[in-house]
């Protein structure tokens, strides 16, 4: 089992579609984006996390995790990815193994258990089995496991070798992409194809994102055939083969998913974003286009383009009241992946001014578009919460754009803070999510809290203020008549 484990491990550090990994040398290609994990530092960021990010949008399955309870525990719902109507991937299923589990030798025993329970009790189309580190450690060949159950239950059990020490967050998201590849896309036919076909990867379905996408799509009578995976169906994924594009909406995530899925099915893909007005547009082109030179009617592209100029037209209608307050604003952007360039686009195009952006889990292609887009292109790694809270007490900038790990250092800077991660509560996507990001940074900008806070205190204005006279003290500290 350790064996398959390294074998797959350096086959998906060996990355060939991605650009920044085939930019090195052999020796260090070989070791792609691995970086050793510090021991006992991994929860949260580690390979399992990744892959259960990745694949728990899956809305209608069974996931189950193979090890300890913490795993799952820290793991469940941490990206608020929300469902249309099934609701079976928020159960959080674990076999729990204790340490007696692990002397005896009874990991597999119970996880073969824990499968039967869980298709007798909740009947769905699949199960998820998720690798952690101590049955990886032990030796629990779940793939065996897995087939045995499918054979004997005739649901699909499909094992995700995710052990957390493999790797982090990133190299997880691929784990998962290799495990949908091998056991889940092209295994059911769909019921029928339209030659206007697309699968999004990469797309979580984060507060609903994906529901601010899917009616721009089906203006143009484009069908989404698979969201890979948020708001996704176990069958809809078993069928992504045959759509004519592919969507990736975050290079560092699933690219080896795409490429894979070129490699056997000839899909071409393209890597777009729906933040931001421009970039909406130019995904909606772009899609358009390849659907175009696959076989779709030729009418699509006026279609599109008829689209754009009325959708983008209403957006900047909505947008026009928000101008005067945040134009010439000053943001500090401390996120990473394809949030780095997309959102500093839509920023831009709204008149604010980006003092500094993350690229901390970027890749070569998104610096390279941050370049590009950006005037003064300032590009930082992982910055100390000491550094940050300098830059903003020191007035270098007027809000932080950031995830909630960081929302302390803005406020205790005393400067506005908007959550632009996972854990927000607002959709961003597209038209209406751009109007929406525009309408809560107006809010936070103008809020009359931070005038208030930043106002300085009476003592701090004058130095001469006279303490109030409370007339002779007694020995007793109290004032005599």
């Amino acid at each position: 089992m350790g064996e398959v484990l390294r074998s797959k491990t350096a086959e998906l550090f060996n990355e060939p579609g991605c650009a920044k990994n085939q930019a090195k040398s052999e020796k260090e290609r070989k070791k792609g984006c691995s970086k050793p994990l510090v021991p006992g530092a991994a929860a949260g960021g580690c390979a399992f996390d990744g892959a259960k990010i990745a694949l728990e949008p899956i809305v209608d399955v069974v996931h189950l995790t193979h090890g300890p309870s913490a795993c799952e525990g820290n793991s469940w719902d941490n990206r608020h990815a929300a469902t249309s109507g099934p609701s079976t991937y928020r159960l959080g299923l674990t076999t729990d193994l204790s340490e007696l589990d692990i002397v005896m030798g009874n990991g597999e025993k119970r996880l073969y258990r824990a499968i039967k329970d869980a298709i007798a009790r909740y009947d769905p189309p699949a199960v998820f089995v998720y690798q952690t580190c101590v049955p990886a450690m032990i030796g629990d060949d779940i793939e065996a496991v897995c087939r045995h159950a499918a054979e004997k239950t005739g649901t699909p059990c499909i094992p995700v070798l995710s052990a957390g020490f493999s790797g982090k967050k990133n190299f997880g998201n691929k784990l998962a992409g290799e495990a949908l590849f091998k056991h889940v896309i092209g295994t059911i036919e769909p019921e029928y194809t339209t030659p206007t076909d697309v699968n999004i990867l990469g797309e979580y379905n984060i507060v609903g994102e994906i529901w601010q996408i899917k009616p721009l799509l089906e203006k143009l009578g484009i069908r989404l055939l698979a969201n890979i995976t948020g708001d996704a169906r176990y069958r809809d994924i078993a069928g992504a083969h045959r759509a004519r594009v592919n969507m990736m909406m975050c290079s560092a995530a699933l690219i080896n998913l795409a490429r894979q899925m070129e490699e056997r099915w000839g899909i071409p893909y393209f890597e777009g974003s729906f933040y931001g007005i421009a970039d909406t547009s130019a995904a909606l082109r772009m899609l358009a286009r390849m659907l175009v030179e696959r076989g779709a009617p030729e009418d699509l592209l006026e279609r599109t383009e008829a689209l754009i100029t009325a959708e983008e037209a209403r957006a900047w209608a909505r947008i026009e009241p928000y101008r005067e307050i945040l134009k010439g604003k000053r943001v500090i952007l401390y996120t990473g992946g394809v949030k780095s360039w997309s959102i500093v686009s839509a920023l831009q195009e709204i008149g604010m001014k980006i003092v500094a952006t993350s690229v901390r889990k970027s890749t070569e292609g998104d610096k390279e578009r941050i370049k590009e887009i950006m005037d003064d292109p300032h590009m930082v790694g992982s910055v100390p919460a000491r550094e940050m809270y300098a830059r903003l007490a020191n007035d270098e900038a007027d809000i932080l754009l950031s995830g909630g790990k960081t929302q302390y250092v803005g406020l205790k800077a005393r400067r506005p803070w908007l959550d632009i991660n996972q854990e927000r509560n607002y959709a961003y996507a597209g038209y209406d999510g751009t109007v929406a990001l525009v309408a809560e940074l107006a809010k936070s900008l103008s809020n009359p809290v931070w005038e208030e806070i930043r106002r300085p205190a009476p003592w701090e204005i004058s130095a001469d203020i006279v303490p109030l006279d409370c007339g002779p003290q007694s020995r007793s500290g109290v004032g005599e008549a």
